[in-house]
């Protein structure tokens, strides 16, 4: 969620560039050791039988990051479990997780039976220092505690896995070793080989947050059993203010904990796969303040090299793209344009290349931002439909998705910025004849927004025909708002976004059966998208 801070001085602060911010929060405390973000480690080999056949040998384990120990391995626990596929889910999957401590030689162990795992596989090594002189901590903090503290990330990158099977795991360190007790062991499933048609099930939303309303949205994903989910910006609020401003922002970097353990029972065995929000900006880190995210996260990041949570990847025959918003964003601008054009031109080609695979049906782009929305929290971002919406409509994007807003909001399908056709719930549309539908989805958790119109939802439905405000930021700044006529279904509430992808037969081609469901499990919204 955007918040404009109110300190006059402030709004020069404003325009700077998150990279000058960061240079001019550096050099304020530039007699101190800032940073640590360390990566040791390498690549992974498992058993014979596990992967498929031409597996390259690991590379050496990795080294201890810190050479004392204050604490022996055996009394850690390794905790936050997460996974994510690469850009081939058939393939490819990252395991990742925390520890308290330095520990020695972490580890992975896979198998495709419960029990019967692989030799160890190093992992990387990943430590993030954070200051405590410039954090304003959620509790006390004791008058004897450390002045900084690190977070120890791992992640084990497997590949040449034999796509749509099952690989339990489990994770340790010299001195901790679990393959023995099955509690400690988590699974998951790789996609089918891609190109294929067969039917699965993801979920989507932003702005999650940690607290009991975002315990219910998870637990909600763990009944659907997707076979991924999309978690669009504005993760874990550790970082409190509009995001980009190292010297004005609240931030207490063990929030990250709390969220990774809130979802473990998940994200464990459900890829995760994550857009940056403007709460992702933390500019004490690096230049364009994603070295946290650096250090958490490992995504695909296949646009070029050091593109970080801008990738491309495929399930099966939807090509998925994740997007940047703070680079086209008006609405929070700490990093607008810091891409130099380079987001906006791979885009363009991705989308050209996805759209003439005939293997591929469907198009569903995610970001953080709201290119399309009438809630006024933080608006509709006119970057995004500058830049990004005529592309959109060129290369027929069926399914674009975002958070931000906290509420839920689908539109009309759209086209050249005005609605195709009225579809309510229930309805169908046809992105090629109508346009893209946009689907803000984000209430995950951390809070609810309002809207300047009343709801409308499955079951609820209000007389919807007037125009509805849309505000939205020009790039100086300013505030307008713009009367529009696609806001088609609006909902305040905790709730997720599932869409089915079904497999066409002989005489149906594929479709999208996009559900709105809310934190107790009421279906607030549906569509059917298919395509001629």
């Amino acid at each position: 969620m955007s918040e404009t801070p109110e300190n006059p001085r402030s709004q020069a602060y404003r325009r700077l560039s998150l990279a000058e911010k960061h240079d001019k929060f550096h050099n304020r405390y530039s007699r101190r050791t800032l940073f640590r973000v360390g990566a040791v480690g390498g690549a992974a080999l498992a058993a014979g039988g596990v992967l498929l056949p031409g597996t390259a040998a690991a590379s050496p384990g990795p080294t201890v990051l810190l050479n004392s120990d204050k604490t022996a391995g055996s009394a850690l626990r390794p905790f936050g479990r997460h996974i994510a596929f690469g850009a081939d889910p058939s393939q490819q999957v990252v395991v990742s997780w925390q520890v308290p401590a330095v520990v020695t030689a972490p580890f992975i162990r896979i198998g495709t039976v419960p029990g019967d795992f692989s030799p160890p596989i190093a992992a990387e090594v990943r430590a993030l220092t954070s200051q405590m002189s410039w954090q304003h901590p959620v509790e006390e903090v004791p008058p004897n505690s450390p002045k900084s503290i690190t977070q120890y990330y791992l992640h084990a990158r497997i590949d040449r896995l034999l796509p749509d099977t099952t690989y339990y795991y489990v994770v340790g360190h010299q001195g901790h070793d679990p393959a023995g007790r099955l509690g400690e062991m988590a699974s998951f499933r790789t996609a089918p080989a891609p190109g294929g048609d067969g039917t699965f099930t993801f979920t989507a939303f932003g702005d999650q947050g940690v607290g009991y309303n975002a315990v219910a949205t998870s637990s909600l994903i763990a009944g659907l059993d997707p076979a991924f989910h999309l978690a669009m910006g504005d993760l874990s609020y550790a970082l409190e203010g509009e995001g980009g401003h190292p010297e004005e922002d609240q931030y207490d970097a063990r929030l990250w904990d709390s969220f990774f353990v809130q979802n473990e029972p998940v994200t464990a065995g459900i890829p995760w796969m994550m857009a940056l929000g403007n709460h992702e900006m933390e500019g004490w880190y690096s230049e364009d303040g994603y070295g946290g995210v650096r250090a958490r996260f490992t995504m695909p990041d296949n646009a070029w090299n050091g593109s970080t949570c801008i990738y491309s990847w495929r399930y099966q025959n939807v090509g998925m793209i994740s997007l940047d918003g703070n680079d086209v964003c008006y609405n929070s601008p700490s990093n607008l344009g810091y891409t130099k054009g380079k987001q906006l031109k791979w885009l363009g080609r991705t989308l050209a290349a996805f759209r003439v695979d005939p293997t591929i049906d469907f198009i569903v782009v995610y970001c953080h931002q709201c290119t399309y929305s009438t809630c006024h929290s933080n608006g509709a971002e006119l970057g995004a439909q500058t830049d990004w919406a005529p592309l959109f409509d060129r290369y027929q994007v069926d399914l674009v998705l975002n958070g931000h807003n906290h509420i839920y909001e689908r539109t009309d399908p759209i086209r050249g910025g005005k609605a195709g056709k009225k579809v309510p719930s229930r309805g169908t549309t046809d992105p090629v004849k109508d346009g893209t539908t946009y689907i803000t989805a984000g209430g995950g958790g951390g809070s609810v927004s309002e809207f300047p119109a009343p709801d409308t939802y499955l079951g609820h439905e209000t007389s919807n025909d007037s125009p509805v405000p849309m505000k939205y930021s020009e790039k100086d700044g300013h505030s307008l708002t713009k009367k529009v006529t696609w806001s088609r279904v609006r909902f305040r509430g905790y709730s997720l976004v599932a869409v089915d992808v079904i497999a066409g037969t002989g005489t149906t081609p594929p479709k999208m059966d996009v559900r709105a469901i809310s934190a107790d499990g009421t279906l607030v919204d549906q569509i059917i998208v298919q395509r001629t």
